[in-house]
This record gives C-alpha cells, sequence and structure tokens, in this order.
C-alpha cells in the first residue's frame, strides 16, 4: 500500500475516535451530570500518565543521554506550560471584559492541547510509515488505545465546562482532525522535522500537565463527602493506570 495512503487512512481512524464521546448521547442528562466529576477525574488522571509515561519517556529516549539535548526537551516543557499559563489568563480577561460567556476557559485549552497533541501523533503516525508499514500498524494501534481513554475524558470536560452534548462532540473531531494534518505534514516535510518532532512532545507533556493540574484537579479536590473523594481520586488512578497500561502494552 503506498505510504502516503496508509498514512491518511490510519490518522483518519485516529481522529475518528473523537466520535466516542457519543456514546453519552443515550445517557439520560441526571446520570450524566452524576458521572462528569467522575469523567474530570479520569481525565486528569490519563494527562498525567500520558504526559510522564508516554510524551517524557519518548523523548528522552530520542534525546539520548546528552545534557544539551535535555535541557532543551525540559525548556521545551517549560514552554508549553507556561504558553497555557498565558493562554488561559488571555482567555479569561476575554471573557470577563469583552463578553459575558458561560463556556469554562478549561473548555478552550483542552481543545487547543488536543489539536497540538493529535498534529504530533500524526507526525509520529507518518515517521513509523515511512520506517515500515508493519511499524506504522503498530504505532497507529498505541495511538489508539491511547487516544480511547483521553477522548472520553476530554468529552466529559467539554461537556463540564459548559459545551451542550452535540457541540462538544462536534469540537472534539474537529480538534482530532489535526491528527491528518500531522500525519501529511510529516510525510511531506519528514526529512526537514525529523530532528525537531521530539521537542514537540516535552511541548504537549507541558500542556497536559498545565491543564491536569491547573483546571482539573482543582475540581475535584474540594468535595466534603468522604466518598466522593475517594471515587473521584479512584477514577484519577484509573487514568494513570490506563496509560501505565498501554505503555506495558506496546514496549
Amino acid at each position: 500500500m503506498d505510504v502516503l495512503l496508509s498514512i491518511v487512512l490510519a490518522t483518519v481512524l485516529i481522529s475518528l475516535i473523537a466520535f466516542i464521546g457519543a456514546l453519552t448521547l443515550f445517557l439520560k442528562r441526571q446520570l450524566l451530570d452524576r458521572i462528569l466529576l467522575i469523567l474530570v477525574a479520569f481525565s486528569a488522571g490519563a494527562l498525567i500518565g500520558g504526559a510522564f509515561l508516554h510524551l517524557l519517556p519518548e523523548a528522552i529516549l530520542k534525546t539520548g543521554l546528552d545534557s544539551h539535548a535535555i535541557l532543551n526537551m525540559f525548556l521545551s516543557l517549560l514552554v508549553g506550560f507556561c504558553l497555557f499559563f498565558v493562554l488561559e489568563q488571555f482567555i479569561r480577561w476575554h471573557h470577563c471584559h469583552l463578553t459575558e460567556h458561560k463556556i469554562k476557559p478549561v473548555s478552550y485549552l483542552i481543545l487547543v492541547s488536543d489539536a497540538v497533541h493529535n498534529f504530533i501523533d500524526g507526525l509520529v503516525i507518518a515517521a513509523s510509515f515511512v520506517i515500515g508499514f508493519h511499524v506504522g500498524v503498530v504505532t497507529t494501534l498505541a495511538i489508539a488505545l491511547h487516544e480511547i481513554p483521553q477522548e472520553i475524558g476530554d468529552f466529559g470536560i467539554l461537556i463540564y465546562g459548559g459545551f451542550e452534548r452535540g457541540k462538544a462532540l462536534l469540537l472534539n473531531f474537529v480538534s482530532a482532525l489535526t491528527v491528518v494534518i500531522g500525519g501529511i505534514t510529516g510525510y511531506l516535510l519528514y526529512g526537514l522535522i525529523e530532528n525537531n518532532i521530539v521537542l514537540l512532545l516535552p511541548f504537549a507533556a507541558g500542556n497536559f500537565i498545565y491543564i491536569a493540574s491547573s483546571d482539573l484537579i482543582p475540581e475535584i479536590k474540594h468535595k466534603e463527602s468522604v466518598k466522593k473523594s475517594a471515587m473521584h481520586f479512584t477514577a484519577f488512578l484509573t487514568g494513570i493506570g490506563l496509560m501505565l497500561a498501554v505503555k506495558f502494552l506496546f514496549e
């Protein structure tokens, strides 16, 4: 099969995972409201797990033990973290001064971070298919298993942040389409960006860490009920556990 066609098919399939949130359309609103914070906790764990168990280890492996390269990697992480801090402040300022809006800033942040992450996934898929068809298939499967729990959590955040379910589903899919753009870009510019992809991994990790620590964890940690707190912490650990399971499965 032609390499470019393989890349396009693989990335389109990955983008369709965004529609897994459609399963919630069959849930009653009252039930969905009860599980939203569980999804938020789950997503926080998945984001933390994705950053520390997938993106950063992968970047370190590609960087090697060169101290200068490792410094650049962590600088990229800090840039990703700080950029989202500034972006969130801008969104909050825009909401407070220009218009009244019921959508929480974290909803926009999750769409942007997901778009960046999916674009990187597209670059990685392209690189893997250039290396070999078998490598491309395994990489695509690994990314798909990683995306399923994250997309469920992301969809929950969009709903919790104020979007209606239909609009959240559409926006989540649009954000996921950047994986196709990343795949085509990776194929066309592979020779030019091959050595720079590694810096995008910690950048995305910084995005994930900021969203999880600044926006999601604060939403779930201040609860009066011990039972609810334990439930949310269990969902958080489940998100991390799934990311760990995916890593061990494909090592």
